[in-house]
């Protein structure tokens, strides 16, 4: 049997440009939703992110990334066709949603809000959920597909669909080799893409990195030298993408009638006492784009937020030393949101697909 070569990512660049050179006319003449998902380029990186995909044990593959791209946004993938990854992941609301929590299948209802996932690829840690139960994009993509409750589909079922689309294989081809469909081919598409979608180039980046003084306002500014200074945001926001990678324990849903959480969080994954109540740390960028906030939604605003920081969060035996009152006036308070709202991505937001191979 004759082994088929996986694509290099060299090869998928090509591709890449030749699609977009007066050679492919042919391709951009195709059908409607290659027309609508052009083979391209993988996106530069931009300002406020020191990484480049290069730097990546295995680059995307911009192959990959527009299979991906299609298997994201596709219904099919669940069981009764009305839920993609999209669904709860809408670039226009920072890949993440405002609504308190998710809704799959038949309407069911989640019990935590979906979370972003801008600039994953560069992860400080390899955790993904808000308790960090998967510890790769490709783990966290397979999750929800076969979760009753989300997409609500059996791996083999979802394969078996995506075989029965003839206009997919040719895809499966060329991102993979050969036209296999299988579990891991999805979601290792579907993390490739995840692993573009970006954010930077923020006014708060104009200004730090190109030293443009218009870009941000001095509430804005004031609200940096908090942000990195009285209010101690930092000891968790911290780095290109305003994150740790780690959990803590704020206080959220403490129930102190029952000494209980509502969500125990990283606790239900590690079983430590130090875990419960703990979740993962959310990255800021394009924070303001998908109210409500906090693993449940229970902030409606950004303000709500930062009063919670401020009185110290919500006392229970697990509480993070990293969380203490932080004595802040209202101005000061209403500083950091103007802060964080500067910190928002000037980039093209992505258009899903509204065509799919048939």
């Amino acid at each position: 049997m004759v082994r088929a070569r996986p694509l290099t990512l060299a090869t998928a660049v090509l591709l890449a440009v030749a699609a977009t050179t007066s050679g492919g006319c042919a391709r951009r003449a195709g059908p409607e939703w290659e027309r609508e998902n052009p083979l391209a380029p993988l996106p530069e990186v931009p300002l406020g992110i020191d990484a480049t995909f290069e730097q990546l044990p295995e680059p995307p593959h911009p192959a990959r990334v527009r299979l991906g791209r299609w298997l994201f946004y596709d219904a099919r993938l669940s069981a009764d066709a009305t839920v993609s990854c999209g669904t709860c992941h809408r670039p226009d609301q920072g890949f993440s949603q405002t609504e308190r929590v998710s809704t799959g299948v038949h309407g069911l209802r989640g019990t935590r809000k979906a979370p972003t996932f801008v600039n994953a690829a560069w992860a400080p840690y390899p955790h993904f959920f808000w308790d960090g139960r998967a510890d790769s994009l490709e783990a966290q993509g397979l999750a929800p597909i076969e979760n009753p409750v989300e997409m609500g589909m059996t791996h083999a079922r979802m394969v078996a669909v995506l075989d029965a689309i003839p206009a997919y294989a040719p895809y499966f081809r060329e991102a993979f080799g050969d036209e296999r469909v299988t579990s891991e081919r999805v979601v290792k598409a579907i993390a490739d893409y995840e692993r573009t979608c970006l954010a930077g180039n923020s006014a708060w980046d104009r200004w730090r990195r190109k030293g443009d003084e218009s870009a941000v306002s001095p509430q804005a500014r004031q609200g940096h030298a908090l942000f990195f200074g009285k209010a101690a945001c930092n000891r968790c926001h911290l780095g290109d993408n305003f994150t740790d990678g780690k959990f803590h324990n704020v206080g959220v849903g403490w129930d102190p009638g029952t000494g209980a959480f509502a969500d125990p969080g990283r606790h239900a994954v590690t079983g430590l006492d130090a875990d419960r109540g703990a979740f993962k740390t959310p990255t800021l960028r394009d924070v303001s784009k998908h109210a409500p906030f906090l693993h449940d939604g229970s902030a409606r605003t950004l303000r709500e937020v930062v009063d919670l920081y401020n009185r110290g969060g919500t006392k229970n035996p697990w509480l993070s030393a990293k969380v203490f009152p932080l004595g802040l006036t209202d101005a000061e308070m209403d500083a950091l949101v103007a802060f964080m709202q500067a910190l928002d991505s000037n980039l093209p937001v992505e258009t899903p697909p509204t065509s799919f191979p048939r």
